[in-house]
């Protein structure tokens, strides 16, 4: 059943954050923060990995070794420019504004709105932009199974736990954003096939690296750095690589 990996992947997220929320009530402030920090640190080792894929072979045989970095700082640069003058960051939080507003019942204070928005914000990209996010939603479209969403699935689940221990359902909101984007990269897939380039999969990989390690930064307080605004740089690094593919008859 193709979408069957996102939609385990959705149901992981939202039982995780269920236990998170359960658990994080009955936890110390500080031991909460130090469960982020674990993330933070984790998910900066997962971007270093993925931005490894700079060295796939099938990428520089494609695009040429002295363009493989040149064609993911391009896409960074222009997606990063493009997502500011588009506002996505802001226009994120706008969303998560709304879902708080019609999701948590009662009158709440500033702080728990944030906090909502904060955790809705930092989930939605730490699930959305990982290599198995985009590997797996295309596996899964492909018909090549559901075993890398499978895993992200489990991988997920506790990191929703963590991260609602902190920042309460906002982590569950991440769902919706989970759903529609593993969706239409699985959609993408059964329309595309087999025609998608290993070139072109590893440059998005490479792209999505970089921008989980802005997440990292994020989750452990170092700095704000606002990956959604970066969030077009998955799109022009594709985009870039094929065409540099077409101009050197790489692939």
């Amino acid at each position: 059943m193709v979408g069957l990996g996102t939609l385990v992947n959705i149901v992981a997220i939202l039982a995780g954050s269920a236990a998170g929320v359960w658990f994080g009530s009955r936890l110390p402030e500080r031991t909460t923060r130090t469960v982020t920090d674990a993330l933070g640190l984790m998910v900066l080792v997962i971007g270093g990995l993925s931005v490894m894929a700079l060295r796939d072979q099938a990428y520089v045989d494609a695009v040429g070794s002295g363009f493989a970095l040149l064609i993911v700082l391009a896409a960074l640069l222009v997606g990063g420019i493009a997502g500011s003058l588009a506002r996505i960051e802001d226009r994120l939080e706008s969303l998560g504004g709304w879902l708080q507003a019609r999701l948590v019942r009662g009158d709440e204070d500033n702080a728990s709105k944030a906090r909502f928005i904060e955790g809705f914000v930092d989930a939605s990209l730490l699930f959305c932009i990982g290599p198995m996010a985009v590997l797996g939603s295309l596996s899964d479209g492909l018909g090549k199974g559901i075993d890398q969403l499978a895993l992200k699935s489990v991988l997920d689940g506790f990191a929703a736990l963590a991260f609602a221990a902190t920042l309460g359902w906002g982590v569950a909101a991440s769902a919706l954003s989970v759903g529609v984007w593993q969706g239409l990269l699985t959609v993408l897939a059964v329309l595309l096939g087999s025609l998608l380039p290993d070139a072109v999969v590893s440059s998005v990989t490479a792209t999505g690296g970089v921008l989980l390690l802005g997440v990292g930064l994020r989750l452990l307080q170092a700095r704000a750095v606002p990956v959604g605004d970066l969030l077009p740089a998955l799109v022009v690094a594709p985009v870039l690589t094929a065409v540099m593919m077409a101009l050197t008859g790489g692939g």
